[in-house]
């Protein structure tokens, strides 16, 4: 356990905003390499433990790294927006989602994460059926346009997405290398960011459903709230990028409004009685100066933090 592969971002701040749970089950839904989670358990010694992730090797990982706490842990393999939807285990008291791909899975060449990487997989789950190599060599160009543009918000992403069907037009494309390469012939090399960034992006937001299912986890929380399970739950959600971001922030606006009138209605008749709860701070929570010289990763990292109310039969 000495060689820890993935740095936990905005761990202090995560562990500030779950300072008032008292007891229950603490949900990590993107368990990972059990940073976040292994901090909780030791901050928190009255609190049980949930973990849910799709990848099997961080799974393995995290079974051996929360070994001291397994009397209070318990983890499940899945996607976490159909796993959340069937625990049982009440109540639920804090929930934590960090939605950025582990430092293991992009470093590890055999993933298919890497712009260096001889194979092209991007799979988070490695069952899954989906991975990038079918998506580079199978998809029409439309469809890579939209993926390109909509989920990496490529510039140019026409002529990656034509760069990408003539080079596969001569020859499967097989590695990560070779699909960067093939981007950086459109997108010139310059500033910190590497050419390919935004357009693996966007291809592993397609192969791994990313943005359907933080959609997902937000319609089981809403749904669970609405039927008396998360009454006074904390909700703590990890983005990484404008898209992640967006979703997250319209919900949590959404469940925050009071009023759900029409905009045009001439006055309010919903008795301005609606909202689920209130955003722990209305801006997003950034890393530090001082941890993004530790871990740089963290630099896009945005913490939004949003607390259920207590229901009316609970107080």
């Amino acid at each position: 356990m000495n060689n820890i592969p993935h740095i936990p971002v905005l761990l202090d701040e995560v562990l500030d905003g779950f300072s008032s749970i008292k007891e229950g089950y603490f949900v990590d839904c993107t368990l990972g390499y059990a940073g976040h989670s292994e901090a909780m358990l030791k901050t928190y010694e009255q609190i049980q433990h949930l973990g849910i992730d799709r990848d099997d090797e961080a799974l393995s990982f995290s079974k051996a790294r929360l070994e001291p706490f397994k009397s209070r842990s318990k983890l499940y393999k899945g996607t976490f927006a159909s796993t959340l939807a069937i625990l049982e285990e009440q109540p639920i008291t804090g929930l934590l989602a960090d939605f950025g791909v582990s430092s293991l899975q992009l470093d590890k060449m055999d993933r298919g994460f890497s712009f260096e990487s001889e194979t092209l997989d991007m799979r988070m789950d490695a069952r899954a059926k989906l991975s990038a190599y079918e998506v580079v060599n199978e998809y029409p160009q439309d469809k890579l346009e939209y993926i390109l543009n909509h989920y990496g918000e490529v510039r140019s992403y026409k002529k990656v997405a034509a760069a990408i069907v003539q080079a596969r037009s001569e020859n499967s494309i097989q590695s990560g290398k070779e699909l960067s390469d093939i981007i950086c012939t459109v997108i010139p090399r310059g500033g910190k960011i590497h050419p390919a960034t935004l357009s693996f992006q966007g291809i592993r937001i397609e192969v791994n459903n990313e943005l359907g299912e933080i959609e997902g986890l937000l319609d089981v929380l809403e749904s669970k709230y609405k039927v008396g399970e998360l009454d006074g739950t904390i909700v703590s959600l990890i983005t990484f990028h404008s898209l992640e971001d967006r979703l997250v922030k319209n919900r949590y606006k959404k469940w925050a409004s009071k009023c759900i009138c029409d905009a045009q209605a001439m006055r309010c008749t919903c008795g301005k009685d609606n909202d689920l709860g209130k955003m722990l701070f209305r801006k997003p929570i950034v890393a530090t100066q001082k941890e993004l010289k530790i871990n740089t990763r963290s630099r896009s990292a945005k913490l939004r933090t949003f607390i259920f109310k207590e229901s009316r039969s609970n107080g």
